[in-house]
């Protein structure tokens, strides 16, 4: 197939939809498809064998590191030119929005990727009464796309809701080799922790919209040491909030592998993720998670089996949970095999066989239908 990625975020920032293409280009690269990227602002303009179109872009006064890309004439003349089966909207909504009616122009069949709660995004940022208006263009813009791609139920929900009709479930892969337990390492824990404490660890970008100062509830437990990985506009302020807090900025590699699995409990606080790839890493690391019970991690997590799950908002719940969990070794043991098992099928090879075959479906919708 010849697949045109166009998205609202990639190289050289690193967040999840931009993981998400990278994992797509990887799949792609291992077979015979041809595939372009069409992506804002100024970067690496090839990726493996695959080219990268970039497109003018401005940047958001309240979120410096994202760029919106600008509607370009240039993006049909690169689809004319390409000529793909199917145009890949990856998490749209702005440029996106302007792709999908460039491809409705040029009779191209389009896969829309629900990844990102825009209108939860913003309220963390004073805008909550935006969300409505927010969740009304999320209806519009998806109900145009030939499919829409959703990774769990809750956001299949929100969409159906949002009068969106022609939804798919497409979650994401994970690593099993990558994440796995066998990359605790035992001098990291006794550098991290050198009185033997438990560590509670969180993973991700520090931004607003993760409430990672939630964590601050946890800061009276005895014997625990919170450890914080990931990067972000909000660090600074993160750092004041949480003073007895590890702060390791970003990693990634053999030390993101070897820092997930040396964690004994994986606390995420974020209400706003429609999927939460980083909850699955830790899973496959083979560490019990506790999440919000809202959006991608109630389809992930199983209370009780491999974690559990809090009410957004109760951090009284948020730190009896962790209380339970730290005091009982034996629990964390059993749930955190769990928790691999959980996830361990769910490879990237079949994730990506998976969109191909909706990437079919939607070629073949338009074709019938035309």
């Amino acid at each position: 197939m010849r697949i045109a990625i166009v998205t609202e975020s990639f190289l050289p920032n690193v967040n999840g939809v931009t993981n998400s293409i990278l994992r797509i280009l990887d799949h792609l690269a291992d077979g015979d498809h041809e595939a372009i990227v069409v992506a804002p602002g100024v970067g690496p303009e090839r990726h493996g064998r695959f080219a990268v179109h970039r497109v003018a872009s401005i940047g958001l006064p309240f979120y410096r590191d994202f760029n919106l890309a600008l509607p370009t004439p240039r993006l049909e003349a690169v689809l004319r030119d390409f000529a793909p089966d199917v145009v890949h909207l990856a998490s749209p909504f702005a440029f996106g929005a302007y792709a999908l009616r460039v491809a409705r122009l040029l009779g191209i069949p389009t896969v829309a990727v629900f990844q990102t709660d825009v209108a939860g995004f913003v309220s963390q940022y004073g805008l909550e009464a935006a969300g409505d208006a927010l969740w009304r263009w999320v209806g519009r813009l998806h109900s145009r796309a030939d499919l829409t791609l959703a990774p769990s139920s809750h956001s299949i929900d929100a969409l159906h809701r949002a009068g969106v009709e022609r939804v798919e479930l497409w979650r994401r892969g994970v690593d099993a080799t990558r994440y796995s337990p066998r990359h605790r390492d035992a001098a990291l824990r006794a550098r991290l922790a050198p009185e033997g404490e438990t560590i509670v660890g969180f993973v991700g970008r520090l931004a607003a919209e993760k409430c990672v100062e939630d964590l601050a509830v946890l800061g009276s437990l005895p014997r625990v040491r919170i450890v914080v990985v990931g990067d972000g506009p909000a660090r600074r302020r993160l750092e004041r909030t949480l003073p007895t807090a590890t702060f390791l900025g970003f990693r990634s590699g053999l030390e993101l592998s070897q820092l997930y699995a040396s964690l004994d409990l994986f606390v995420h606080t974020g209400p706003h993720e429609t999927f939460c790839q980083a909850v699955q890493e830790a899973l496959a690391s083979g560490v019990p998670v506790i999440a919000p019970a809202r959006g991608g991690p109630v389809d992930l997590v199983q209370p009780g089996v491999t974690g559990a799950l809090y009410e957004v908002g109760d951090l009284v719940s948020l730190r009896d949970l962790t209380a339970g969990l730290v005091a009982s070794p034996r629990l964390r043991a059993s749930m955190g095999a769990a928790a691999r098992a959980s996830v361990i099928a769910r490879t990237w090879r079949s994730v990506g066989v998976e969109l191909e075959r909706h990437w079919r479906r939607a070629a073949d919708r338009v074709r019938v239908a035309a």
